[in-house]
């Protein structure tokens, strides 16, 4: 999200008036990435820092420090309580040890996860959620005994949470694909919304892929001109006449652009690559928030099934003047009630699902509209600047030749 959308930042987080004329505002960052610990057991905390004037909060200003782990905690529990809210997705964790603590990727990280807790802070009900003041507030030790107490769903481990996305899209594509034939919902809005989120998915992951190559293609071309460029300041130093004036000069502009390019392609990765990478995994959220729909869809429909049957077995008691049928009308009693509470957490996650699609369109809307606005305004002005570097060095050229 872009820092600027969010209440709380601009001018009106600076108002000079009282706190209790100003609107309810929320806003984190996260900042200060610093390599902790040795080894295996190395990682990095992050410096979380909240300003708000919710009367829930502390204080104006907390300052935490927090790990990832600590982020999965929050992602773990939100997607435990808040069933059909779309969960902003967080990075994934790098299992390659030389790029684990990259400045690149440490930054990459640090971006990610800033993006991630201010969704949540910046959602209606989400920004609401207990665990969300705790992750926000709680002292260092007191998040490290909240993950180490955690049971269920809570207790998996980051990669395999992951593993439940990806065994989310399986499935779902097995019933695509027509391997798989659960009880399921067949109303043609669901139908729509399914189709959307797998189309959705493939031309993102399509984009990313390209972005991917085209930040790789400026960082090669970059260094093939550094090479480039430092071949012909040697060639430039064997001659001793204008030629090798000329050589100097195309030998060092060569320099100059391959420092452009660098830095294009870290613009590149930051500004675009990365943003279409983050819709990818906001889709597989989305897909994981289907999964317990679907679920949740299933349990009302076997609880319904079982009323029926339960039904028709007290019917026969009463004809046979059983001394069960005291019993089974407590059992039925209690199926209609547990019937009662599945249609209706069935029916909460339809309606949420509704409005979260909307919310996340407008948002992607947004986020997409600014990535490729950022990635043309970079194409621009470097093809200006090569185009500059190249030009003003004619002159020398066409001297030598003539």
């Amino acid at each position: 999200m872009n820092v600027q959308q969010r209440s709380g930042s601009g001018p009106m987080a600076q108002s000079p008036r009282s706190p209790s004329s100003q609107p309810p505002y929320l806003t984190v960052s996260v900042s200060d990435p610093a390599k902790m610990g040795n080894g295996v057991q190395a990682y990095i905390s992050y410096k979380v820092i909240t300003k708000t004037n919710l009367p829930e909060y502390e204080g104006p200003e907390k300052i935490v420090i927090r790990r990832y782990n600590d982020f999965v905690w929050l992602r773990d529990r939100l997607f435990e309580k808040y069933k059909g809210v779309f969960i902003p997705p967080l990075p994934e964790k790098s299992t390659v040890e030389k790029f684990r603590f990259s400045a690149e990727f440490i930054e990459m990280r640090r971006q990610a996860l800033d993006v991630f807790v201010n969704r949540i802070a910046s959602h209606h009900e989400l920004q609401q959620s207990y665990d969300l003041r705790m992750f926000l507030q709680a002292d260092e030790q007191s998040m490290e005994r909240a993950r180490s107490q955690e049971t269920g769903i809570f207790k998996k481990k980051p990669a395999d949470f992951m593993q439940i996305f990806k065994d989310v899209q399986s499935r779902v594509s097995d019933v695509v694909l027509g391997k798989e034939k659960p009880l399921e919902e067949s109303n043609p809005e669901y139908e729509k919304l399914k189709n959307y989120i797998f189309q959705l998915e493939d031309h993102l992951a399509e984009a990313q892929k390209h972005a991917y190559r085209l930040v790789k293609r400026h960082r090669e071309l970059g260094q093939s001109l550094s090479d480039f460029g430092k071949a012909v300041t040697l060639l430039g130093n064997s001659e001793g006449n204008n030629l090798g004036k000329a050589f100097a000069d195309l030998g060092a502009k060569s320099e100059i652009l391959s420092a452009k390019l660098q830095r294009e392609a870290h613009h590149l990765l930051m500004n675009f690559e990365e943003p279409l990478k983050d819709y990818v995994r906001a889709v597989q959220s989305i897909k994981a928030t289907l999964s317990e729909r679907a679920n949740a869809f299933r349990h009302h429909c076997e609880l319904a099934e079982t009323i029926k049957f339960k039904e028709i077995d007290m019917n026969k008691l009463r004809l046979t003047r059983s001394e069960k049928l005291a019993e089974a009308e407590r059992e039925y009693e209690e199926l209609k009630a547990d019937g009662a509470e599945a249609t209706r957490r069935f029916e909460t996650i339809v309606k949420l699902m509704n409005e979260e699609i909307l919310r996340f369109q407008e948002q992607k809307t947004i986020d997409m509209g600014l990535a490729f606005h950022e990635f043309a305004k970079g194409q621009a002005h470097l093809a200006k600047g090569i185009a500059d570097a190249w030009r003003s060095l004619l002159p020398k050229l066409e001297s030598c030749s003539t």
